[in-house]
């Protein structure tokens, strides 16, 4: 089998993808059953993560170990790349050792290095343009508590950063409606809206959320952006999620966030202990949907 990468939603199918959900959901099942499969029995994962992780990183080491699977992880200190060590040397290095290489770093360019140079399966695990695995488990989420989200109208409110590119993409790949709500010069790349024909930009965050059956934001200053903090908490401040906008949402709308969430910028305290908040559902279903991924990557599926 060819080896497959997963460095943004657009390096699978959309029946692919919508796979992937039904295996999480199931995986989902299996694990409250006590009856999770051993399918990665033998296999070994390496998580590089050059930026601080809870969800990601858990979610692939336990997962690794829920599916018989032991899981590496190496901090910038802990490997040579640390002293210099080109990327692609320290991919091929790795690629004779273990089956599946996770990476998040600060420049997507790094982690597409890693691709090119690896002969094993690369996953995402975030970067500056993209955060793929994160759109697994909220498509997971939405469908669990909703139903299907092609033909639905999604907002996100916010950067137009890695979170909001991914729900690009997945619009194309799922067929939804979004909407998206950006300060301006904060708004996504105009070339990545332009090939997305079912998303867009709208004016107001209150006309973003008109009628949304999914209403999403995230961090306004997200890692390496913490010196703009100040100079973004004013110019997205009229961007904030609280219970008055999502109340312009449907009537059954849902509420979601990446996490971690900064309580009272980009989402007042309230809506995370709404019902209509589906965020720490979507936080548990990482663990599945990444379960599904590496299922997929290695093969086994």
């Amino acid at each position: 089998m060819a080896k497959r990468d997963f460095l943004t939603l657009l390096d699978c199918s959309p029946q692919e993808l919508q796979a992937l959900v039904e295996r999480a959901a199931q995986l989902k099942r299996l694990h409250r059953a006590g009856t999770a499969p051993r399918s990665l029995a033998g296999r070994t994962g390496a998580l590089i993560m050059q930026l601080k992780s809870t969800r990601t990183r858990v979610a692939f080491e336990a997962g690794m170990h829920q599916l018989g699977g032991s899981a590496i992880f190496l901090s910038p200190a802990d490997t040579q790349l640390g002293r210099g060590e080109p990327i692609a040397d320290t991919a091929r290095v790795l690629s004779e050792m273990v089956d599946v290489l996770m990476v998040r770093g600060p420049s997507h360019q790094d982690v597409r290095t890693f691709a090119e140079a690896a002969t094993i399966p690369v996953i995402n695990a975030m970067t500056d343009l993209y955060h793929p695995c994160q759109l697994l488990a909220d498509i997971q989420t939405f469908e669990e508590l909703r139903g299907p989200i092609a033909g639905r109208r999604v907002a996100f409110l916010g950067d137009g950063y890695n979170m909001c590119n991914s729900y690009i993409n997945a619009a194309r790949q799922w067929g939804f409606a979004l909407r998206i709500a950006s300060p301006s010069d904060y708004e996504p790349d105009a070339a990545m809206l332009a090939q997305t024909g079912n998303a867009a930009l709208v004016e107001t965050p209150r006309e973003a959320v008109a009628g949304a059956d999914l209403i999403v934001t995230d961090v306004w200053s997200s890692m390496g952006q913490e010196e703009e903090a100040a100079q973004r908490r004013a110019r997205f401040a009229p961007y904030q999620v609280n219970e008055t906008l999502l109340d312009q949402g449907a009537a059954n709308t849902l509420f979601l966030h990446c996490l971690p969430a900064h309580r009272g910028e980009e989402v007042d305290h309230r809506v995370l202990d709404d019902p209509r908040c589906g965020a720490w559902v979507a936080a548990g279903n990482r663990l599945h949907s990444q379960k599904a991924l590496l299922e997929f990557l290695l093969g086994v599926l």
